[in-house]
C-alpha cells in the first residue's frame, strides 16, 4: 500500500465502532480527492488554462482507482467536477483492494435494507496511519519538510472533518500549520488546494444530492 493516499485516506477516515467510514458520503469525496493528489504528485494531472485539468501520458497505472480518475480527467473537467465525478465507486474500488491485499474483511449486509459492515483486520495499523499524521499536526518543523503524503492526509482529514485525527481544539490551536500544509498543494496545482479549501462546502452539497455520481 505505501502511500497510495486513496487507500490512506480511507484507512485515516475508518471507523471502528461503525464498522466502516465515520460518514461514507464524506469519505467518498476524500478518497476521490486524495486520489487526485496522488495522480497530481505522480505528474500524471497537471492544471490547464482555465483551471481545466489535463492527463499527462498514456500508460496505465495499474492501480483502478487511480485508471478510473486518469479517465474522467480525460473530459476536461476541473479539480472540484473530478472530486465529485464516480465518487462512490471509488470509495468501493479502495475497499476491494484492502481487502484483497488483507488489510480489511468485509462482511455482507444481513438483510437487503442493511450495510456491510468493514473491519481492519490489524488495529495496529490505523494507529500507526493517526499517529503518523497527528506528528505532522503537531510537529514543529517546518511544514515544507514533511512528506507531501503526510501534508495533504493532514489537510484532508481537517477539511473533512474527521474529529478522531483533527480536533475541534486542534483547528483552532494549529490553524496555522493545517492551513500551511493546504497551501502546500498549491505547489502541485493552484486549483487543487482551492478544492481542498472547498470540500466542506461541496460536502454540503453532495449530501443534498448535488454533483454528480
Amino acid at each position: 500500500m505505501n502511500d497510495d493516499l486513496a487507500c490512506l485516506m480511507y484507512l485515516l477516515a475508518h471507523d471502528p465502532a461503525a464498522h466502516g467510514p465515520y460518514d461514507r458520503s464524506r469519505t467518498e469525496l476524500l478518497v476521490r480527492t486524495a486520489a487526485l493528489i496522488d495522480l497530481a504528485v505522480r505528474g500524471r494531472l497537471q492544471e490547464g488554462r482555465g483551471g481545466s485539468v489535463m492527463v499527462s501520458g498514456s500508460a496505465p497505472t495499474g492501480d483502478l482507482v487511480l485508471d478510473g480518475v486518469l479517465r474522467d480527467a480525460g473530459a476536461g473537467h476541473g479539480w472540484k467536477r473530478l472530486a465529485r465525478r464516480h465518487r462512490k465507486q471509488s470509495l468501493s474500488q479502495v475497499e476491494d483492494q484492502l481487502t484483497a491485499a488483507g488489510v480489511l474483511t468485509v462482511m455482507s449486509p444481513r438483510t437487503r435494507l442493511g450495510t456491510r459492515r468493514v473491519t481492519v483486520n490489524d488495529p495496529a495499523v490505523l494507529t500507526a496511519l493517526r499517529a503518523r499524521v497527528s506528528a505532522a499536526l503537531h510537529g514543529r518543523g517546518p511544514v515544507g519538510a514533511l512528506p507531501v503524503a503526510d501534508a495533504a492526509l493532514l489537510a484532508l482529514a481537517a477539511a473533512g472533518g474527521l474529529r478522531s485525527v483533527v480536533s475541534r481544539r486542534d483547528l483552532t490551536t494549529f490553524r496555522a500549520r493545517i492551513d500551511a500544509c493546504t497551501g502546500q498543494l498549491a505547489t502541485v496545482a493552484p486549483g487543487l488546494e482551492k478544492a481542498v479549501r472547498t470540500l466542506p462546502t461541496t460536502m454540503i452539497a453532495a449530501h443534498g444530492g448535488m454533483g454528480g455520481s
